[in-house]
């Protein structure tokens, strides 16, 4: 669990960035985290991260203080920027994951590598260069290239803002794929569809967090979204016009296909 209290931050000679901000992240959930451009959100990430120093409050990560165990910390939580491209260190793929690994043996080296990157899709590249890669494709690598270190957490610093919308569905589908496997995710987004990927969302409003919507209240809180400038997704925005009509499509995942079968079944019951 990851618990984040009284956390301010400032850098020198500005204001603060961050004001107060408290909320937890339990084991297992994906937590989205939007708000306009320089609301923090990145900030924050990075001190979760432990990339960035903490100065004021507390982030413990499983009991461990970020302030007293960085190293602990940054053995736990793995953290992809928004331009794989400024993340990248070598040419071939097998290098950059083996890199950080290099103090494992040669057996499991090999296994972490696999594995992860079956985990993205992308092991029939193992052996390929990143520069012959598309920019999504090279954000997945980023993306097994953390999964090799075996962490507990993910944050994802907007990871799908510079990519076509073939990459973003490639990457939201590794984002469940890894909840599913019981990945703890933090998905810093500017990307309206990520939040129906979230259990929860947290809107950040001038270093502030201003509000947190839990995924089954997001069709009566939208208003909520739109007083804070954050995008409907268009599948949310469906959901809520059927709604107002009176057709009322209680689902628990936010998906066209999950969409698909809540019609069928009302048109099924209604025939009955």
């Amino acid at each position: 669990m990851i618990n984040i209290e009284n956390v301010s931050f400032k850098y020198k000679n500005s204001d603060y960035i961050l004001k107060n901000i408290n909320f937890s992240v339990n084991n297992g959930e994906v937590i989205a985290i939007v708000g306009k451009n320089g609301s923090g959100k990145s900030t924050l990430g990075r001190l979760i991260a432990g990339i960035t120093k903490l100065k004021e409050g507390n982030i413990t990560i499983d009991n461990i203080n970020i302030s007293k165990d960085i190293k602990s910390i940054r053995e736990k939580v793995g953290i992809v920027f928004q331009n794989p491209e400024n993340q990248i260190i070598f040419n071939n793929i097998y290098d950059e994951l083996s890199f950080s690994l290099r103090n494992l043996s040669k057996e499991e080296i090999e296994n972490r590598i696999s594995t992860s990157l079956k985990q993205v899709d992308m092991f029939d590249f193992k052996d390929k260069d990143l520069y012959t890669l598309s920019l999504g494709q090279k954000q997945r690598i980023m993306i097994a290239e953390i999964l090799a270190k075996n962490p507990k957490y993910i944050i994802l610093d907007e990871p799908t803002t510079m990519i076509d919308s073939y990459g973003k569905e490639k990457i939201h589908d590794i984002i469940l794929d890894l909840k599913q496997r019981g990945y703890t995710i933090i998905c810093i987004t500017n990307i309206s569809d990520e939040i129906l990927l979230a259990d929860r969302t947290f809107i950040l409003d001038n270093g502030e967090i201003v509000a947190e919507i839990k995924k089954q209240e997001l069709i009566d809180k939208h208003d909520i979204l739109e007083k804070y400038s954050i995008k409907i997704p268009t599948l949310l925005s469906l959901l809520i016009k059927l709604k107002a009509e009176g057709i009322d499509l209680p689902i628990k995942d936010f998906s066209v296909e999950a969409l698909s079968i809540a019609i069928k079944e009302k048109l099924h019951t209604e025939r009955k």
